[in-house]
């Protein structure tokens, strides 16, 4: 967190160099993130880019409070929320994300892209996108429910009970074997 905030009064500054290391810091877990709502990679991108875009352009009002971690997913969030509002997304299946966040396949992109993680990504895409959402913020984004019911704006059981109904949901799809 220290870290985070020297980075970002640099970047007050001017200093591109901070950006970019907020980038490099954050890039990886935002897109995972992106790209399982959107279940599209390209999307996934252009929404992450967007992000870092806007807290650039936005540095000088920029007021640092809390985890800059949890702010930018939130804004990630909120930008795959716009997204489905404004209904230009499109589906695309999870087989055509490509590795994402790294250039060098390490561990987590090869198991990201194994079998059992295909059949997982797709149950989640059959979810309704609230409860996708708080699983992979909960999950992934290691946010806690009353930061995830913060950033959708419901009551902490109402996160709570996404999160319940879409594993249940999940497990029920895995376990029929609907998926395929």
């Amino acid at each position: 967190m220290q870290e985070d905030t020297r980075l970002i009064w640099r970047l007050k500054r001017g200093e591109r160099e901070a950006l970019r290391r907020l980038y490099e810091k954050y890039k990886n877990k935002l897109l995972a993130i992106a790209a399982l709502l959107l279940n599209d990679g390209n999307a996934a991108e252009d929404i992450v880019h967007d992000v870092f875009v806007s807290l650039a352009a936005g540095i000088r009002w920029f007021e640092f409070r809390g985890k800059l971690e949890n702010y930018l997913i939130t804004c990630v969030v909120n930008r795959v929320r716009d997204r489905f509002r404004r209904k230009q997304y499109e589906v695309v299946e999870i087989r055509r994300l490509g590795q994402i966040g790294s250039n060098s396949p390490g561990p987590e992109q090869s198991a990201m892209f194994s079998e059992e993680t295909q059949l997982l990504m797709d149950g989640l895409a059959r979810l309704p996108f609230e409860q996708r959402e708080v699983i992979i913020l909960h999950l992934k984004g290691g946010m806690k429910f009353r930061e995830i019911a913060a950033a959708q704006g419901v009551p902490v059981s109402t996160a709570q009970a996404r999160y319940r109904y879409g594993l249940d949901k999940l497990r029920f799809v895995l376990n029929a074997g609907v998926i395929g």
